[in-house]
């Protein structure tokens, strides 16, 4: 036993090294992700709104199966922004909910990597 084990120690000495980490490289450009940077401000002095719920829906199409619906919820920070890591490219449903304010929902199109989308939201109606 003791042999062996000093054989198989050889062995493992004289492989050569694998290299640490290969290369990784980037993906193609029709599965490009983004990461979407949503800043909500409102009101007449375009104060950040604080704690709004951002939902981000979008639909991965697929060619045999019915397309699948996806949908992000992330929370604006003490400035009002929010980012949204991993979303497609294309047309995607943009929602905005804070307490106190009214609620804005848009499609827009995602067509930069690093956009930034800018939401003015303005206070509900007073109801007597």
């Amino acid at each position: 036993m003791a042999a062996c084990a000093v054989i198989a120690a050889e062995v493992a000495a004289q492989d050569p090294a694998a290299p640490a980490s290969k290369p990784k490289t980037p993906p193609p450009a029709s599965e490009a992700q983004t990461r979407i940077t949503i800043e909500v401000t409102g009101g007449e002095k375009s104060i950040p709104v604080e704690n709004a719920s951002v939902y981000v829906k979008f639909i991965e199409e697929r060619s045999l199966r019915k397309d699948k619906k996806l949908e992000m919820n992330v929370k604006t920070s003490r400035d009002g922004i929010a980012h949204v890591p991993n979303a497609p490219m294309g047309r995607v449903l943009v929602q905005v909910v804070a307490e106190g304010w009214k609620t804005y929902g848009r499609w827009l199109d995602i067509t930069d990597p690093k956009q930034t989308i800018k939401v003015h939201l303005e206070r509900p109606p007073k109801w007597y």
